[in-house]
């Protein structure tokens, strides 16, 4: 049973969109006189244009709503207040129908990608402890698999503070516990107290899923003050619907944040990445100085297009649990079907069972058919690996000639 997510029809989710617009200021028809923005320019989008009543996205886009700041923390510049209640429900369906959290107990904003969601994590965490401990930036650090996304570097360096990463297996890309115990002793030794840990639910190039579980074993031990984020930037609009009993979500009360990325899964435009975190964490990164913003302002980016989060509510509703479970369920066949094949060639790969990313041993693959294929790699330098992505266009049909290709003649 889900909560705030239910299948709706083209209709209702058009009289939806368009209701919510008539809320928001329109810039023709009220005496707004202050607020440094407008519809986007008259004389290069039309909003007279006739496609525009049955297109709600692109009505939205013409409209130009500011979803500057966090909806669910209570007030926003209620200029567009209509737009944004639709964003806080989108936040709901993916905090608690997605991953399984209590409704209305996470804060969340639909940010730039997936790169932001992490680093506001990050940002949060540092903060918490600065403020809750005294603690100094030398005595924070970042920990994560080898394995995780580059953005955790980015924030490293943003941030000022260390990062250390974990070592994986070669082939099972499962986090190497006992070297793991080492790092963790010389951590200790540095004199680091506060550890931001990373878990990842299917990292971009492998598809890999971090034993959290494991990782707070490991953890227990030392008596690190901790907090977890899990970067879901691929996996979340996946992984959920494959491995349902995973324990990467706000039921496991390890888990304080998640990033989801909706702008590769659920194929909604570039600049929809999601941040979610649990209530009374998002406060330590409030910036009071925004005091002309209705609310004030706890996100990285600042202002941010409404229209990308109704892009994102439009896609979920349109499917419905059900219809994306399905289309999931599409993809996981379509990805056992490929391996399958791989298996016969005797081609070595690595592939979590519950992903669709599949990653080929470098050696297995000549580097005109990567090229040929659009196959990515590990290392553009170096490659080790090339991977295979089971999106919604790559068909059996378009996987047949790679297989031909592999085939020995």
């Amino acid at each position: 049973m889900t909560h705030f997510w239910n299948k709706k029809s083209r209709e209702e989710i058009k009289e939806i969109i368009f209701g919510a617009l008539k809320k928001n200021t329109n810039y023709d028809n009220t005496g707004v006189l202050g607020v440094p923005a407008s519809y986007l320019d008259d004389e290069i989008f039309n909003q007279d244009a006739s496609f525009l009543k049955d297109a709600p996205f692109m009505s939205v886009m013409v409209k130009n709503p500011n979803h500057i700041g966090c909806h669910t923390l209570g007030n926003s510049e209620s200029f567009f207040a209509g737009t944004q209640e639709i964003e806080k429900e989108l936040i709901e369906i993916c905090a608690v129908d997605i991953l399984k959290g209590e409704p209305y107990q996470q804060d969340g904003y639909v940010a730039s990608g997936g790169t932001e969601a992490n680093i506001q994590a990050i940002w949060v965490y540092r903060n918490y402890f600065i403020k809750e401990f005294n603690a100094n930036k030398e005595e924070i650090v970042i920990v994560c698999s080898e394995d995780s996304h580059y953005s955790m570097a980015k924030a490293s360096n943003l941030l000022g503070i260390d990062i250390s990463k974990l070592p994986v297996d070669e082939n099972t890309r499962t986090i190497d516990l006992s070297a793991s115990e080492l790092i963790f002793q010389k951590l200790k030794a540095k004199g680091k107290k506060y550890i931001i840990v990373v878990c990842n639910m299917m990292t971009t190039m492998y598809g890999s899923v971090d034993d959290i579980d494991a990782i707070v074993s490991l953890l227990s031990p030392f008596n690190f003050e901790y907090k977890i984020h899990v970067d879901g930037a691929y996996g979340g609009f996946y992984y959920p619907f494959t491995d349902k009993n995973n324990s990467l979500n706000f039921s496991n009360p390890a888990v304080s944040s998640v990033t989801l990325d909706a702008h590769k899964m659920a194929q909604s435009p570039y600049g929809t990445g999601i941040f979610l975190i649990r209530k009374g964490l998002i406060s330590y990164v409030n910036t009071a100085e925004a005091s002309y913003v209705e609310g004030e302002d706890f996100t990285l980016i600042g202002s941010r297009s409404g229209a990308n989060a109704i892009a994102v509510w439009m896609i979920l509703n349109n499917y419905g649990p059900f219809g994306w479970q399905e289309k999931i369920f599409i993809l996981q066949k379509r990805t056992e079907w490929f391996t399958a094949q791989l298996d016969e060639l005797g081609v070595e790969y690595f592939r979590n069972p519950h992903s669709n990313i599949i990653t080929m041993k470098a050696q297995y693959i000549p580097e005109e058919i990567a090229h040929t294929y659009g196959l990515v790699p590990d290392n553009h330098k170096n490659p080790k690996w090339y991977k295979v992505v089971i999106m919604d266009h790559v068909s059996i049909e378009k996987l047949l000639p790679l297989i031909k290709d592999l085939t020995p003649q």
